[in-house]
């Protein structure tokens, strides 16, 4: 139990931001799959006007996949450093949780939804955060 406690206190920010990892992608990809149909339709109308017009099904599994692997390692990444106090998953789950939310961007941007795009940029921020955090260790 002291080990438990004392992984709390010493990582306490990469936890956190593990946490929020698993908060921000597991509910999205969950999201995805739950609600595929309208998803799709949102992915039709949103990219209507690009050239990912006619690519939604494809996109959207691309980036649930994605999203679903982040969150994963997140809960990995949390299970590691309190086993071992290794970081080493976390920093990969926060490394593909940019990934992913720069191929986010690079899709709002395009389709021009530049509200959509600031807000992945706070998001961004924290995982990017988490991986300067994650990668001492």
């Amino acid at each position: 139990m002291n080990t438990l406690i004392e992984a709390s206190t010493k990582f306490a920010p990469q936890l956190l931001i593990l946490g929020f990892l698993i908060l921000t992608f597991l509910t999205s990809a969950i999201d995805k799959f739950m609600d595929w149909n309208g998803n799709i339709a949102y992915f039709n109308d949103h990219f209507k006007a690009t050239f990912f017009k006619g690519k939604s099904k494809l996109m959207l599994g691309f980036i649930a996949f994605m999203e679903l692997i982040a969150g994963v390692l997140s809960v990995v990444g949390v299970f590691q450093i309190y086993s071992n106090s290794n970081t080493q998953i976390g920093f990969w789950a926060a490394v593909i949780s940019a990934k992913t939310l720069l191929l986010l961007l690079f899709g709002q941007r395009l389709a021009k939804d530049y509200a959509g795009a600031m807000t992945i940029v706070v998001y961004f921020m924290v995982a990017l955060y988490g991986v300067s955090l994650l990668s001492i260790n």
